[in-house]
C-alpha cells in the first residue's frame, strides 16, 4: 500500500516508517523538522520505496501538493507535544494539533469523495468525473485528555480532562476525526498511546523522562524530579507503540473508535529513577514548572486494543530501558 506518515521524522515517526518499509509499503514521510530529524530518517534515505517531503501541516498548498498523491492509509502523527509549552504558547500548540489535523481530513476526505462529492439524504454521493480513492486516517492522539486513574486503569470510557492546552487541542481535534467518520464515512481511528520511550527519544529538555534519565546516569549528573515523583506513568516501548499504531490503520474493526495502548503497569517517577540510576548518582525533588498540568496516576487498560485487532505489548519497562540504554550509550547524542 500507499502510506503517509505526517510528522515521519520524528522520534514515533521514524518507527512507523521503519515498520511499514519493513512490511513492503510505499512510505512518503511529511515534517517540518520543528521537532523531527533528518538523522532519524538517514537509514532510509535510500530505500526506494521511501520518499521526504519538507512540509508544514498547516500550510495548505504544501499538503495539496502533497495530496496530489494518493495514499491508501494517512498516519497522521505531526503535533506540538510539549505539555508546558503549550501552556506557555498555547495559539501555537492549537493550530498545530487542531487546525493541522482538519487541514489532513478535508485532503483525506477530498481524495476519497472527489472535491464536489455532496450528501443525497442519508448517503455520499462521489463525483464520478474525478479520481477518488479510498484513504484511512489515523491520528494519533495521546494518554494526556484523561483524567487521574484509579488501580483498574484507564479504559476508552473514562472521563477526560484536559489540564492544558496541549490536551484540550488533542481532544478537539479527535472530536474531527470521529465526527468525519459519523458525517462521511471517512474511516478514521483515534489512537491514545500512552507515554512512549525508546531509542531516537531526545535526552535533553525536550525528550521523554526514561531518555533524560538515562543520559544522566550515563554522564554521572544528578536526576532531577519535579514535584514528590509519586505521579506515575504508564510507559510504553516504541517498537510496541509502532506495532500498535501500524495495525490500527490496517483493521476496519477500529473504524470510527478511540483505542488505548499501554503496558498495564503504572510505576511512579520515583521507582522509575530508582530503576534506572541503580543507586549510582543523586536523586533531587525540584519545584514544578506547572503543576497545575500534572496528572498523578496513569495506568492504561489496553483491553480493547487486544480484542479488536490482537495487539499487546511484548517489551516489559526493564527490557525497554535496557534497549534505551544500549541506543543511547551509542550514539552522538550522548554528550
Amino acid at each position: 500500500m500507499n502510506m503517509l506518515v505526517t510528522g515521519g521524522a520524528g522520534f514515533i515517526g521514524r518507527w512507523v516508517v521503519k515498520k511499514l518499509l519493513d512490511e513492503g509499503h510505499s512510505v512518503t514521510a511529511l515534517d517540518n523538522l520543528s521537532n523531527g530529524r533528518l538523522e532519524n530518517i538517514e537509514k532510509f534515505k535510500n530505500n526506494s520505496n521511501f520518499k521526504f517531503i519538507g512540509g508544514d501541516i498547516r500550510d495548505e498548498s504544501k499538503l495539496d501538493e502533497v495530496f496530489k498523491e494518493k495514499f491508501d492509509i494517512v498516519y497522521h502523527l505531526a503535533a506540538s507535544i510539549n505539555v508546558q509549552d503549550s501552556i506557555d504558547d498555547p495559539k501555537t500548540t492549537f493550530f498545530n494539533d487542531t487546525v493541522g489535523t482538519f487541514n489532513i481530513l478535508q485532503r483525506a476526505k477530498s481524495q476519497m469523495f472527489g472535491k464536489n462529492g455532496r450528501m443525497d439524504g442519508n448517503s455520499w454521493v462521489l463525483d464520478s468525473k474525478e479520481d477518488t480513492y479510498p484513504c484511512k486516517v489515523v491520528f494519533m492522539s495521546t494518554c494526556m485528555v484523561y483524567d487521574i486513574s484509579g488501580n483498574e486503569g484507564i479504559s476508552e470510557v473514562h472521563p477526560t480532562k484536559p489540564v492544558s492546552p496541549y490536551g484540550g487541542s488533542k481532544i478537539a481535534a479527535e472530536n474531527m476525526v470521529l465526527s468525519y467518520y459519523n458525517a462521511y464515512k471517512l474511516p478514521t481511528v483515534v489512537i491514545r498511546p500512552f507515554n512512549t520511550y525508546g531509542p531516537f527519544q531526545k535526552t535533553g529538555g525536550e525528550g521523554g523522562v526514561v531518555a533524560i534519565f538515562i543520559n544522566n546516569v550515563l554522564h554521572n549528573r544528578d536526576i532531577n524530579i519535579y514535584g514528590s515523583g509519586e505521579q506515575t506513568r504508564d510507559l510504553l516501548y516504541v517498537k510496541d507503540c509502532a506495532n500498535f499504531i501500524v495495525k490500527s490503520g490496517y483493521s476496519s474493526k477500529v473504524n470510527g473508535q478511540i483505542v488505548n495502548a499501554g503496558t498495564g503497569r503504572d510505576v511512579t517517577i520515583n521507582e522509575l529513577a530508582g530503576i534506572i540510576s541503580e543507586g549510582k548518582i543523586k536523586i533531587n525533588h525540584v519545584k514544578h514548572i506547572h503543576p497545575q498540568s500534572e496528572i498523578m496516576k496513569l495506568k492504561c487498560d489496553y483491553s480493547k486494543a487486544k480484542i479488536l485487532i490482537g495487539w499487546e505489548p511484548e517489551y516489559t519497562l526493564e527490557k525497554g530501558i535496557e534497549e534505551t540504554s544500549k541506543w543511547i550509550e551509542g550514539t552522538k547524542l550522548l554528550k
